[in-house]
């Protein structure tokens, strides 16, 4: 029998006998794609190639990829459906077409060299329209009965490449039919697991376009081949098992389980589930993903907690899901060697998350069960569904699953209106799982090769080879447009670095270049705006922005410091997410799980101006591929890097970079962190920036802290003229640093004087307030001698002038409580206005229903409650009348 790891070689193996390129596995994580939270097929990561925006090395490829999908979650613990696959894939760019790659499928699954498959067991569907496939077929031996014609063959997701495919399947045989329905499962598309789909062949020959009906799309310029084989059901074929997870990808991590429950595997759900998941998990984190309440680190939290459900279902209640990542890595190091870098880290990311979990378990369950004791129809409303999710984290399908195994439904629609968020995420992965770009035939074809001169020379003396105006070829132009040279020294747009600007130039014509891009065949192409006429073949001069590209070079440079001293200060396993580098500044994203201090960034800027004034050499060279990861030099692996690479060394670090550099760290001059930024995900952003940079950028930075502290100021200034004029004498006595900022500890200084100043203006205002106060209750009497009195009867109803309305509340307060049966209104004009304000302790009188008419009657409005009322207007001519009125409204109460 022949172990996973032997299909896999063999797989490989005869692809590159076929000439066929190696290509490794690309990250879960997509790069540069926010259509989608995972790499969830083998094409996906390789997009790029068939849509002609990359001309990649070689026009044969062949790899094995990891993929992540979470639609298909409920099938999971079937015989073939999983989270965490694998797709082998073979793919043609603009080579070999349909009858090739139906003939070395063919080859491959048949030949006794390789898998030796039964040719009678196997079957294949067709498009229904595609005469040369059942040719290609029929030539190779199939009979009728074993080429199924299908509406469904054909492969197309938007406008872009499209075409029809034909698709292998195994037969298990009649004891995987136990209603012997035989073909007409694979004919009538019935779910089974007789027929099992093991490879795909899509012949992509057609470019969809919007309004056309499919027999009017045009052909590609360059057709291609998307194959791709489940690696998991291959294997499952070739060892001869009843599922894929009783084979040797599975069967170890299912024996650990075993161990951890001290029961024994019987193909039961449970035990599927939990080795599913943990490869997930395991993969997924490798390649910087996290645990959150949203997008990816959403999934995988999803895929935790239902497998620590299952743990439970087996008695396994205790954290167990970490104990079982060095199985996983220790079966699958072999095709994916980075898992042996981050065991650790790895585990004790699992290890935090389960426990978080396990201390929301019990009390989101007996939650749960009691909503399903109180409910009298079976449904469980969406509002308690999410609050669950909310407040115990338990994700929808996870209560959903336990709500259905107890005969409860759930309220979806209610529910889906607190977790649209993510279920417009999770839509948007699987509607654009494949979308393509539109091939432009004539920049394909566009070979002429372009040499960067860049990473030496500021300046050159070349040649205009191609040019492009609204993307077709052109021979000259007067306009704006792409353009190609013999060579440039202008760096094009790319790996996080902003491209060059200068000017390209001859006795005729002058251009400004605004922005460089690479084109598919690694030409750089130069969007430039034209003063006078060019043509192709005219020669021109060529200069970069020099001080511009040296600001790049520092800021780019500072950027692979920063990646260090973030290793070195805040942990090992900190992983790039992405980079951003202009002349004025350079950003950073990283993948973290823990909190960052503002101490540990003050500490990494320290330590990038440490090596700084190391005052090392910046050493290029370039190596193979293969020895740049045997040394370990950084990079983000994820990235497709050509065979030979290039390291930059500084000091003592590497990595790999195609951007341009300072010659030596001391050229940097200096640097400095502008900020701290979570945004989510477990991701954290920092922004920084180098040399005369510094004080302007971070000048940008504090300025909020600035005009915030200018209105504090403003503020406090009001209060104590106000103050004075009540006879009340007050100081702030505070002292404002107007220092130039030069690091991210002036940048925490001026937040903090800013919270030090808004909390003594806070203090201040107070202190106005408790003195005006105090004054004002001194002068009680003043109020107390104009209320009229009765045997059984007070009130108080009254004018005055500018009087603070917090002042006027307690003072009422007062009187008030000096009443036994007493009602107050109080009319208190300030600036033109009026504002009401009134209490009543007698049963007769309603202090909001008072507020609320005279208010309107002042052409403003108010209300309140029987024993209080507030409110005002603008309107204070017809006050006298009002209070008039409301006098013979008391007077005719109380008799």
């Amino acid at each position: 029998m022949k172990t996973s790891k032997e299909i896999r070689q063999m797989y490989i193996d005869f692809f590159v006998k076929h000439d066929h390129k190696v290509i490794d596995s690309s990250s879960l994580i997509p790069k540069d794609d926010p259509s989608l939270l995972w790499n969830n097929a083998g094409v996906t990561p390789i997009k790029k190639y068939f849509d002609g925006s990359v001309i990649p090395d070689s026009n044969r490829l062949v790899s094995y990829q990891k993929c992540l999908r979470t639609n298909d979650i409920e099938s999971v613990g079937d015989d073939t459906h999983h989270t965490f696959f694998e797709m082998l894939g073979n793919f043609s760019i603009g080579d070999y077409f349909k009858k090739e790659a139906i003939e070395m499928s063919y080859e491959l699954l048949t030949s006794k060299d390789y898998f030796n498959i039964d040719i009678n067991k196997i079957y294949v569907t067709i498009y229904p329209d595609d005469e040369e496939a059942y040719s290609i077929w029929k030539s190779l031996g199939l009979s009728d009965d074993h080429i199924v014609r299908l509406e469904g063959n054909f492969w197309e997701i938007g406008e872009g490449p499209c075409g029809p495919d034909s698709e292998i399947f195994y037969d298990r045989g009649p004891e995987y039919d136990k209603d012997n329905i035989g073909i007409k499962l694979l004919k009538e598309e019935i779910e089974n697991n007789r027929y099992v789909e093991i490879w795909n062949n899509v012949f992509s020959q057609y470019n969809s376009k919007e309004g056309l009906n499919r027999e009017q799309y045009p052909e590609l310029p360059k057709k291609n081949i998307d194959t791709g084989m489940g690696f998991e059901r291959i294997v499952m074929v070739l060892q001869n098992k009843n599922s894929s997870y009783d084979t040797d990808l599975f069967m170890p991590i299912i024996s650990e389980i075993e161990k951890l429950c001290n029961k024994t595997y019987d193909s039961s759900k449970e035990f599927r589930i939990i080795a599913d998941h943990i490869r997930a998990i395991v993969f997924a984190i490798s390649d910087g993903a996290l645990f959150s309440n949203e997008g990816r680190g959403y999934v995988l939290r999803r895929l935790l907690r239902r497998a620590v459900r299952q743990g439970r279902k087996l008695g396994v209640n205790d954290t167990f899901m970490y104990k079982l990542v060095d199985i996983v890595v220790i079966n699958m190091k072999y095709a994916y060697n980075n898992l042996d870098n981050n065991v650790e880290y790895i585990k004790s990311i699992v290890l935090k998350e389960e426990e978080l979990f396990n201390k929301t378990l019990v009390s989101g369950e007996k939650r749960l069960n009691e909503l399903m004791n109180n409910s009298s129809d079976k449904v469980i409303s969406g509002e308690e569904v999410f609050k669950l999710y909310d407040t115990y984290g338990f994700p929808f399908e996870l209560t959903n699953e336990i709500l259905s195994e107890n005969g409860y439904l759930v309220n979806k629609d209610e529910f889906d209106k607190y977790m649209d968020n993510q279920k417009n995420l999770a839509r948007q992965a699987r509607n654009n799982e494949y979308s393509m770009n539109i091939q432009n035939e004539e920049l394909i074809n566009f070979k002429d090769v372009s040499k960067f001169i860049g990473y030496t020379n500021d300046e050159c003396d070349c040649k205009v080879i191609g040019m492009f105006k609204d993307n077709k070829l052109v021979s000259k132009c007067d306009d704006e447009c792409y353009i190609m040279l013999s060579e440039t020294p202008f760096y094009a747009e790319m790996g996080g670095q902003i491209n060059d600007t200068g000017i390209i130039y001859n006795d005729d014509v002058k251009m400004n270049v605004l922005s460089v891009l690479s084109a598919p065949n690694k030409q750089h192409m130069h969007l430039v705006s034209i003063d006078g006429i060019i043509n192709v073949g005219d020669s021109v001069k060529c200069k970069i922005n020099v001080n511009r590209r040296r600001s790049i070079e520092k800021n780019h440079s500072a950027t692979h410091l920063l990646h260090k001293a973030l290793k070195e200060v805040i942990d090992g396993n900190i992983y790039q997410c992405g980079s951003r580098v202009d002349e004025y500044s350079l950003r950073f994203d990283f993948s973290y799980s823990k909190k960052i201090t503002d101490e540990d960034i003050i500490n990494v800027e320290s330590k990038v101006n440490e090596y700084i004034k190391n005052n090392s050499d910046v050493i290029i060279n370039e190596d193979s591929l293969e020895n740049a990861r045997k040394n370990n030099v950084t990079a983000l692996f994820d990235e497709k890097y050509e065979d030979v690479v290039r390291i930059v060394n500084i000091g003592d670090y590497a990595e790999l970079c195609g951007g341009t550099h300072v010659k030596n760290t001391s050229e940097i001059i200096t640097f400095a962190i502008k900020s701290l930024e979570n945004k989510g995900l477990n991701v954290y952003r920092i922004e920084a920036t180098t040399d005369n940079n510094i004080e302007n950028q971070l000048y940008e930075k504090i300025k909020t802290y600035n005009i915030e502290m200018i209105k504090l100021l403003e503020k406090s200034k009001k209060i104590i003229d106000s103050a004075l004029k009540d006879g009340i004498e007050l100081k702030l006595d505070i002292k404002i640093d107007n220092s130039k900022p030069k690091s991210y500890s002036d940048i925490i200084f001026n937040r903090d004087e800013v919270n030090n100043v808004r909390i003594k203006v806070n203090e201040l205002e107070n202190k106005y307030f408790d003195i005006k106060s105090k004054k004002a209750l001194e002068n009680i009497k003043y109020f107390e001698d104009k209320i009229v009195k009765n045997n059984d009867f007070d009130y108080l109803i009254m004018k005055i002038d500018n009087y603070d309305i917090n002042v006027l509340k307690q003072i009422i307060d007062v009187l008030i409580n000096k009443m036994n049966n007493g009602f107050i209104f109080i009319a208190n004009i300030v600036n033109d206005n009026v504002n009401y304000i009134s209490k009543s302790n007698n049963i007769n009188i309603n202090s909001g229903e008072l507020i609320k008419i005279t208010s309107t009657r002042s052409k403003g409005n108010g209300g309140g409650s029987h024993s209080f009322g507030q409110g005002g207007g603008t309107d204070v001519s017809n006050l006298d009348i009002l209070l008039e009125e409301i006098s013979n409204v008391v007077i005719k109460l109380k008799k």
